[in-house]
C-alpha cells in the first residue's frame, strides 16, 4: 500500500505526481519509493534513462533525511553521487528505491539509497541533505 504524496509533501509535489512516484514507506530515518517505468522514461537503448533512477534515489534519501527530524518540513540536496550498476529496466517494470540516513547533525543528514528492479540491485547513491524547517522558503527565494 502506498501513502498519498500529499501526506509526505504537504504542499504537493507536481514533479513526482506527474512521474507517478509512489511512497511505500516513510519514517524512522527510512523511505521506500516505487515507480512503474513508462515508455517516455526510456533512452535511445530502450532502457530507463539515468535521470529517472537518480530522481527516485534522490527523493528516497531526502525523505529518509526528513523522516528522522520531527521539526523538518523538507530537505534540500547538497550533494549526491550515483553508481549505475546495470540498466534499471524497461517500460512496464517497477523500480524501488530504499533510502536511509546513516548520520545526522542538527541541520545536515548523510544518506544512502539502493535502487532495485525485482531482486536485482541496479544503482546505489550517497547524498548529503540540508534539513529545512520552514515551508515558506520558496517565498523567500522568489524575493532574492
Amino acid at each position: 500500500m502506498s501513502l498519498p504524496i500529499t501526506e509526505v509533501f504537504p504542499q504537493g509535489n507536481p514533479y513526482l505526481e506527474a512521474l507517478g512516484v509512489q511512497v511505500l514507506e516513510y519514517g524512522d530515518d527510512r523511505a521506500v519509493m516505487a515507480l512503474t517505468l513508462k515508455p517516455e522514461f526510456m533512452n535511445s537503448w530502450h532502457v530507463a534513462q539515468g535521470g529517472i533512477s537518480m530522481t527516485l534515489l534522490d527523493v528516497a534519501m531526502g525523505l529518509a533525511a526528513r523522516s528522522g527530524a520531527p521539526d523538518a518540513k523538507s530537505s534540500a540536496t547538497v550533494e549526491m553521487s550515483t553508481s549505475f550498476l546495470q540498466p534499471a529496466g524497461h517500460a512496464g517494470e517497477t523500480i524501488i528505491a530504499r533510502g536511509h540516513t546513516y548520520h545526522r547533525s542538527t541541520t545536515i543528514c548523510f544518506c544512502q539509497a539502493e535502487l532495485f528492479n525485482g531482486d536485482r540491485l541496479v544503482a546505489k547513491a550517497m547524498g548529503t541533505f540540508k534539513l529545512i524547517r520552514r515551508l515558506d522558503i520558496s517565498r523567500k527565494l522568489d524575493h532574492e
